[in-house]
C-alpha cells in the first residue's frame, strides 16, 4: 500500500474526504517525526511505539576494495509493535 491508497482508505473509514484526509495523515507524520527528532517516542496503545536508537560507529568493509572503513554513529527511527498488533499479524 502506497501513501494515495492509505489516503484512500482513511477518508473512507472516517468518512472524510480525501483532501482532510490527505491533511490528517501529513499533519500525524509530521507530528512524530517531530517527536523523535526531539527525542521523545510516541506510543500509540493497541498499535505499537515509535523511538529513538542510537547505533554505535562500527567498523566495515568495502565489498569492492576489501578495504576496511569506519561507519560513523547514527541516531535511527525503531518501531515495535504493541501486544494487540503483533497478535492480529498472528
Amino acid at each position: 500500500m502506497n501513501k494515495t491508497e492509505l489516503i484512500e482508505k482513511i477518508a473512507v473509514a472516517a468518512d472524510l474526504s480525501k483532501g482532510d484526509a490527505k491533511k490528517a495523515l501529513e499533519a500525524t507524520i509530521e507530528a512524530i517525526k517531530n517527536a523523535l527528532v526531539e527525542g521523545d517516542k510516541v506510543q500509540l496503545i493497541g498499535f505499537g511505539t515509535f523511538s529513538v536508537n542510537e547505533r554505535p560507529a562500527r567498523e566495515g568493509i568495502n565489498p569492492a576494495t576489501k578495504e576496511k572503513i569506519a561507519i560513523a554513529a547514527k541516531m535511527v527511527a525503531k518501531f515495535k509493535a504493541g501486544a494487540e498488533f503483533a497478535d492480529a499479524l498472528n
